[in-house]
C-alpha cells in the first residue's frame, strides 16, 4: 500500500476513536445520572494533558518505537472504553466513581497518541524521504473525516430490540444517547492496534542527555521574562478556557429542546450530532485560510478574529433553536466554530514558533498546550459547568432544561471581554505578514 495511504489510515483511525464519544458523551452521562459531573470529565482529559505526553515522549525517545507505543496506548485505551461499555451494559447507572475511574484510565492513555501519531509519521515520512510540509497536511486531514465520519455513525446507529439500524428520526435507543458510542471507539482503538504493527519502523535515535527541567519542558516557562510572550501565554490560557465548552454541552443543549412538545420532531433536536459535525467540517475548512490572513494581517489580527468567533459561536447558540428559521443560528455556530478553533490553534502554534529560539521551541509548543489544552480546558470547563448546573437541571425525561440562553449570553460576553482586553494589551513586536 501507498506510504501515504498507510498513514493516512492510521490518522483517519486515530481521530475516529475520538470522534466516537466527545460530542455526544453528554448526552449519555445525563441520562446515566451522572450529568452533573459531565465538566469534570470533559476536565479530564485537560489534566491528563499535562503530563501523560510528555511521560509518553520520554518512553517513546528512549525506549519503545513511536508507532509501537502509539499502539500500545490504543490497546489500553481501548480496553477501558470497552469496559466503559461493559458497565452501561450491567446497568443504566453505573457505579459513578468506577465510572469514571476507568474513563479517566482510558483518557490517560489515549490523549498521548494525538503526538505520537505525529511523531510516527513524520519520522516515517523523513525515513523515507519526504517533505513533511508537503505531505502531512493532506494526510491529516484523513484524520478530520475520520472524526466526522465516527460522529456521524453514533448520531445515526441505533441497536434497538436486537436489531442494528440508521436512522435520521426519533429512538432513544440511538448510539449517541447510549453506552454503544463507547464500544464503537474501544473497538476501533484495537483496530488502530493492530494496525500500527503493520506500519514501517521508526527506529530510535540517540540524543544528547537533558536535565530532567529540559526533558519535562519546564525550561520553557522562562520565556515568561518576556512581557510579550507572557501576554500571550495568558490570553491563551484565558481563551482556552472557551475550547471544551461546547464539546461537552452542545449536544445536551440542543437535544433539551425535545423536552418541548413543539421541538420534539425537530430534525436538529433528534440529530444533534450529526448538526454538532458541521463544526468539524467548518474546521478542516478554515485551516486553509490561515496562511492568507496571517500574511495580510498579522498574528494579533488573526487571534482576535479567532476570540471573536468564539463570542459568535456561543452567541448564536443563545440565540438558536432546533425549528426553522432559528436552526439557522445553530448553524451558523458550528460553522464560525472553525474560525474560533483554528485561528487560535494553529496560528498560536506558528506564533511561538517564530518567536521562541529553536533551543526551546519544543517546550514552548508544550507550554502553549499546556496553557490552552491543559489548565485553560480544565478551568473552563469546571466554571462553565458550574453555571450550567446553576441555571439548568435534568429532568426525568434526561433532557438537560433551564435557561440556557443565559448559560451561553454568560460564555459570549466572557469571550467578548477576552477579546477587548487582548487587543488592548496585546502588542507583538513585529506582525507576521
Amino acid at each position: 500500500m501507498n506510504l501515504k495511504v498507510r498513514l493516512a489510515v492510521m490518522n483517519f483511525l486515530e481521530f475516529a476513536v475520538w470522534g466516537a464519544y466527545l460530542t455526544s458523551m453528554g448526552n449519555y452521562l445525563g441520562k446515566a445520572g451522572m450529568g452533573a459531573e459531565i465538566s469534570w470529565f470533559y476536565t479530564i482529559q485537560g489534566i491528563v494533558s499535562i503530563f501523560m505526553p510528555t511521560l509518553m515522549g520520554i518512553v517513546a525517545d528512549k525506549y519503545i518505537q513511536p508507532q509501537r507505543l502509539l499502539g500500545y496506548c490504543h490497546l489500553l485505551a481501548g480496553a477501558a472504553m470497552i469496559g466503559l461499555f461493559g458497565m452501561g451494559q450491567a446497568s443504566q447507572t453505573p457505579n459513578e466513581v468506577l465510572f469514571i475511574a476507568v474513563y479517566t484510565f482510558s483518557v490517560a492513555f489515549y490523549m498521548p497518541t494525538l503526538a505520537l501519531s505525529n511523531t510516527s509519521a513524520f519520522s516515517i515520512l523523513k525515513s523515507n524521504g519526504l517533505d513533511t510540509v508537503k505531505a502531512f497536511p493532506p494526510i491529516r486531514v484523513f484524520g478530520t473525516v475520520g472524526f466526522i465520519l465516527t460522529m456521524w455513525i453514533v448520531n445515526c446507529a441505533t441497536w434497538d430490540n436486537g436489531s442494528l439500524s440508521f436512522l435520521l428520526s426519533e429512538n432513544a435507543h440511538k448510539f449517541q444517547y447510549t453506552h454503544y458510542q463507547f464500544l464503537v471507539s474501544g473497538v476501533l482503538s484495537i483496530l488502530l492496534f493492530l494496525y500500527c504493527f503493520s506500519l514501517p519502523a521508526c527506529p530510535l535515535v540517540k540524543k544528547e542527555t537533558k536535565s530532567w527541567v529540559e526533558t519535562w519542558g519546564f525550561d520553557a516557562f522562562k520565556l515568561f521574562k518576556s512581557r510579550e510572550m507572557a501576554m500571550f501565554f495568558i490570553f491563551s490560557c484565558m481563551l482556552g478556557m472557551s475550547l471544551q465548552v461546547t464539546n461537552g454541552y452542545a449536544t445536551p443543549f440542543i437535544t433539551s429542546f425535545k423536552g418541548d412538545p413543539a421541538m420534539l420532531d425537530t430534525f436538529a433536536a433528534n440529530n444533534a450530532t450529526l448538526l454538532v459535525s458541521i463544526s468539524q467540517v467548518a474546521e478542516a475548512l478554515c485551516i486553509l485560510l490561515i496562511p492568507f490572513f496571517l500574511k495580510r494581517y498579522g498574528i494579533k489580527v488573526v487571534m482576535l478574529i479567532a476570540m471573536l468567533a468564539w463570542v459568535l459561536r456561543f452567541g448564536f447558540f443563545g440565540l438558536g433553536n432546533p425549528a426553522f428559521p432559528g436552526v439557522t443560528f445553530f448553524i451558523l455556530s458550528c460553522i464560525v466554530y472553525g474560525v474560533a478553533f483554528d485561528f487560535f490553534n494553529v496560528s498560536g502554534g506558528l506564533f511561538v514558533d517564530q518567536k521562541c529560539d529553536v533551543k526551546v521551541r519544543a517546550s514552548a509548543q508544550g507550554l502553549f498546550m499546556l496553557m490552552t489544552n491543559g489548565l485553560g480546558a480544565s478551568i473552563g470547563t469546571i466554571l462553565a459547568g458550574m453555571v450550567i448546573n446553576h441555571y439548568c437541571h435534568w429532568t426525568d425525561d434526561g433532557y438537560l432544561m433551564g435557561d440556557w440562553k443565559t448559560c451561553w449570553f454568560i460564555f459570549a460576553g466572557y469571550a467578548l471581554v477576552v477579546a477587548v482586553a487582548f487587543a488592548v494589551l496585546f502588542r507583538p513586536k513585529k506582525e507576521q505578514k
